[in-house]
Order: structure tokens, then C-alpha cells, then sequence
């Protein structure tokens, strides 16, 4: 039950994503967003990749909760990469963010779709499928991470 609270709570965020990004009182606000969101999905991702990589033991029953909520996070950082915070503090983010929206978006929607793939593959049980799935949707992050993210 404790889980279900922050993923509705995640949910809920989703569904009023596209309005928040109207909504940020000043350009910080929304690089606070879209970093904590990104946050919050790297570190339950990376709970899935413990797991798949042999340094975690395998649990069925977390994997799908991780990827629920993967699966609902990928949804959300996305309204933070607003005009006016490609120069906001601290931030990783290239300048081709904003100047190729287009190939960005591509990554985006490649990533949420992906992020579904990796839960119908942790609600199978097995790790095979969770490896292959886990293998796709990094490769999916990657490929975001080398165009659009500083190091």
C-alpha cells in the first residue's frame, strides 16, 4: 500500500505535466523540475540495473515496482525544457535541445515508449526478458544522453 501513495502521487503529476510547464513562476523552477524528475527515474532505473547486472539478487516483485515507476517518471521531465532555462544555473543540458526540439521529442517519445516495454518485461517474472528490455531502454538513455546532455 506504502507504494501505491507516491506512484498515484506520480501519476497525478503526469496527467498536470503539460500545464506545469506554463506554470513555472521563473526559469530556475522549471530546471528543478526536470532534473528531480530525472532524478527520481535514474535512481529506480538504476535499482532494475542492479539487478540485471548480477549486483543486486533478482526480485521479481521490486523489479515491477521500479519500473512502475520508471515507466511513469520518463513521462514527466519533459515539461521542464522550457524557452529560458537553457541558460538556467546549473544545468547539463546542450543548446541542441533547443535547437533540434524535433530530434529531441524523437528521444523523448522513444524513451517513454521504451520505459512501457520495461514494464510489460518486469511484470513477466523472468530476467531474461527484464536484461533485454533494461538493455533497450539504456541504450535508449544513452543515445539521449550523447546528443543532448553535457558531461
Amino acid at each position: 500500500m506504502r507504494f501505491f501513495a507516491p506512484l498515484a502521487l506520480a501519476a497525478a503529476a503526469a496527467a498536470f505535466a503539460g500545464p506545469a510547464a506554463a506554470q513555472f513562476a521563473k526559469p530556475e523552477d522549471a530546471v528543478k523540475y526536470r532534473q528531480n524528475s530525472l532524478f527520481v527515474m535514474a535512481q529506480h532505473f538504476g535499482r532494475i540495473g542492479a539487478m540485471v547486472n548480477g549486483k543486486a539478487p533478482y526480485d521479481a516483485k521490486a523489479a515491477v515496482e521500479n519500473a512502475e515507476i520508471v515507466n511513469v517518471m520518463a513521462k514527466l521531465p519533459w515539461a521542464g525544457f522550457v524557452a529560458g532555462t537553457d541558460k538556467v544555473g546549473q544545468t547539463k543540458a546542450k543548446p541542441e535541445i533547443w535547437a533540434e526540439q524535433a530530434k529531441f521529442r524523437e528521444h523523448n517519445e522513444k524513451l517513454v515508449g521504451e520505459s512501457g516495454k520495461l514494464l510489460a518485461a518486469a511484470k513477466t517474472n523472468n530476467l531474461d526478458n527484464l536484461k533485454a528490455a533494461f538493455g533497450a531502454t539504456a541504450g535508449t538513455c544513452k543515445a539521449c544522453h550523447d546528443d543532448f546532455r553535457n558531461k
